[in-house]
């Protein structure tokens, strides 16, 4: 029973950090088409995603606490810097991101940006005392980026040097965001509205940088409705799932997962933004999504087997103790 249980929970949580990536996908070809429509520069639009998702989340938070009650986690001194983190890596991720995106376009900004991702985050995880990944989690890894390198050299191959240069490095900044908010949401209690948190303390971090460099705001019905579906799916509802799939999924793997979204960024903005992606860079995302399958495939087997030896370990433990009890009442006969 406890071994069906945690397959079940690790395959829904790798299901629901592949879903998060799947709706992030769509956050560039959205913020560039608020850009295109509009005057708004990466900082307003990145401005604006975070309040809007901070007004969702807490709505439903709102809603939902409402029905039932949990018991409520300590705000502990280590988990008040975690949350803290949470909230200035969403703030960096986002800012930085727009302003890659502005710069290089969707493409490229998005497959550096979650490309260094896992690397960074597994490296943290190493630096951070969580061990290194087992064999399986690198292979992925090692395919994923390779796949990653095949994407973006192909894609940027025929972009300005110095754009797609200063597009990277600000892409770069993003992915450091996006690597501490992983590992920093990775042992926050599950009582805890992490993500809730995240987004109003981004929002909060923000909007003095944006009042400070005049915050634009827009009356365009088509960029005001992109600014929120923006907020509201590839944000607040993006990141419930992922940091749900936290809970039982390393954060090595869930880097690597959520590499499906700048292949579906790419697939967007070639369908859409005109942004062309050459016949080699498919290998490249093909490369990735078989990194991501393999995972999905193994992972809840390893989880299985897990749960399996420590049954039979369990059981060892118990004929030992039955066969002590034995050895001891016989001379009692």
């Amino acid at each position: 029973m406890s071994t069906r249980s945690t397959t079940s929970a690790a395959s829904r949580g790798f299901l629901l950090v592949v879903l998060a990536a799947l709706c992030w996908g769509t956050s560039g070809v959205s913020g560039r088409v608020v850009a295109d429509r509009t005057d708004l520069g990466p900082l307003d639009i990145a401005w604006h995603r975070m309040a809007i998702g901070a007004v969702v989340l807490l709505a439903g938070y709102l809603l939902t606490r409402r029905r039932g009650r949990s018991a409520a986690v300590p705000l502990t001194r280590p988990l008040a810097v975690r949350l803290a983190l949470v909230a200035a890596g969403l703030a960096v991720f986002q800012l930085a991101y727009f302003a890659a995106v502005a710069t290089a376009g969707v493409s490229v900004s998005t497959l550096v940006a979650l490309g260094l991702a896992p690397l960074l985050i597994a490296l943290g995880g190493t630096a951070l005392g969580a061990g290194r990944p087992d064999r399986a989690t690198s292979t992925a890894l090692a395919a994923a980026l390779v796949g990653l390198v095949l994407l973006v050299g192909l894609t940027a191959g025929a972009s300005a040097g110095t754009a797609v240069l200063l597009g990277a490095l600000l892409a770069g900044g993003s992915a450091l965001g996006y690597a501490v908010v992983t590992l920093a949401a990775g042992d926050v209690p599950a009582g805890v509205p992490v993500t809730l948190v995240g987004f109003v303390g981004g929002a909060l971090l923000l909007t003095p940088v944006a009042l400070t460099a005049g915050l634009d705001l827009t009356s365009d019905p088509v960029a005001l409705a992109t600014l929120l579906y923006l907020g509201t799916v590839p944000s607040a509802a993006a990141y419930v799932l992922f940091f749900r799939g936290l809970q039982t999924v390393p954060g090595a793997v869930a880097g690597i997962v959520t590499l499906l979204e700048p292949v579906t960024a790419t697939v967007l903005a070639t369908a859409f933004l005109g942004e062309r992606l050459p016949l080699g860079a498919l290998a490249g995302g093909v490369l990735v999504l078989a990194a991501v399958a393999g995972l999905y495939l193994r992972r809840p087997a390893g989880v299985e087997g897990e749960a399996v030896a420590e049954h039979v370990a369990e059981g060892e433990a118990v004929r030992e103790a039955v066969a002590v009890r034995e050895a001891v009442a016989e001379p009692l006969g």
